[in-house]
């Protein structure tokens, strides 16, 4: 298992924020690297082309800023994930923003990311891309990334099928390098199980949609407070591709969670999906969210959610070695 420096050394904890399609924004981002993990939006959010550029030029003079005022503070990289997609037609554009930028970290998603993997190391960028199986995994190790996102079941959004205890062993098996765990993690004490498993780091997306800063409705971040695990919805009508979705909002964009038809793969959008009885859209209005839905239980600023999963994080490992000692005692 390794961590290349930009992260070694500027991580408070080993935790990347995911992007979350619409709810990922500047001051979220911020607030999450501030805080020492790694915050990170979609190129898409920034829905206006221009906007990407402003929103590069703020974060980056923003934690700029933060790391000249707190020499000694843990300020954490941020990412921009990258659709690569023929759907995606802002996508040579918005990577060459990111060159010009010099964004730390480029996530990709979907088709294996040749194209970004050159543009990013032209200046000593990072990586990672997301896989759900062994075949994914290898073609984007081909294509040079830096880091493997392992996109198992229980994750919020596009979600794979595979267990985190099946797919993670697999992959280190071939793999020794950097290796991110998503799937359900919403807790300090699962994000020290990610590591126990072989993962170096964890990604967390669902519990940073409960915060002041994300930007999601007030009603979807009630709805996350109030589900457990059982009103996740695993389909593949809104986008194409499966993943996971908040049984509430499905009923209230007039959809019958229980007789979804399959989605249209060939036909795969990104920033919509099919209107329901209202005209809802998806991911606007049918909302995104992982398994581990059930551990939130309030809305609180994202730097307060890294303390309490930094915490939970600490108290877990004590356990666990204080428990080592008993046994050798």
């Amino acid at each position: 298992m390794s961590l290349p420096p930009l992260l070694s050394d500027n991580l408070a904890l080993p935790v990347i924020g995911a992007p979350m399609f619409i709810v990922s924004n500047p001051e979220l981002v911020i607030e999450q690297c501030k805080a020492g993990v790694v915050g990170s939006f979609p190129a898409l959010n920034a829905r206006a082309e221009p906007a990407l550029e402003q929103w590069l030029q703020r974060i980056s003079a923003e934690l700029e800023a933060c790391k000249q005022a707190n020499p000694g503070r843990k300020v954490a990289p941020f990412a921009v994930n990258q659709i690569v997609h023929s759907s995606n037609s802002r996508l040579q554009r918005d990577v060459e923003l990111c060159v010009k930028y010099k964004v730390p970290i480029m996530i990709t998603s979907l088709r294996a990311p040749d194209q970004v993997v050159e543009a990013a190391h032209s200046y000593g960028g990072l990586v990672f891309h997301d896989v759900t199986t062994i075949a994914h995994a290898k073609r984007a190790l081909k294509a040079g990334v830096d880091g493997l996102i392992l996109v198992c079941s229980g994750a919020g959004g596009h979600a794979g099928r595979l267990s985190p205890f099946a797919l993670v062993p697999e992959v280190r098996a071939f793999y020794d390098g950097t290796i991110i765990l998503s799937g359900a993690i919403a807790r300090g004490d699962s994000v020290l199980a990610a590591q126990a498993i072989g993962a170096d780091l964890a990604y967390i997306g669902t519990r940073f949609i409960a915060t002041r800063e994300a930007g999601a409705p007030p009603e979807y971040k009630q709805m996350l407070v109030d589900s457990t695990a059982e009103d996740i919805v695993y389909s593949s009508l809104f986008s194409g591709v499966h993943g996971n979705y908040l049984r509430g909002s499905i009923v209230a964009a007039g959809f019958d969670p229980d007789k979804l038809p399959e989605g249209d793969k060939s036909a795969m959008n990104f920033a919509s999906g099919p209107e329901g009885a209202e005209g809802a859209k998806a991911w606007r209005d049918i909302w995104g969210a992982g398994q581990g839905t059930g551990q939130i239980h309030d809305v609180l600023p994202a730097a307060e959610v890294v303390a309490r999963l930094g915490q939970e994080y600490r108290a877990a490992r004590e356990r666990l070695l204080g428990g080592a000692l008993d046994k050798a005692a």
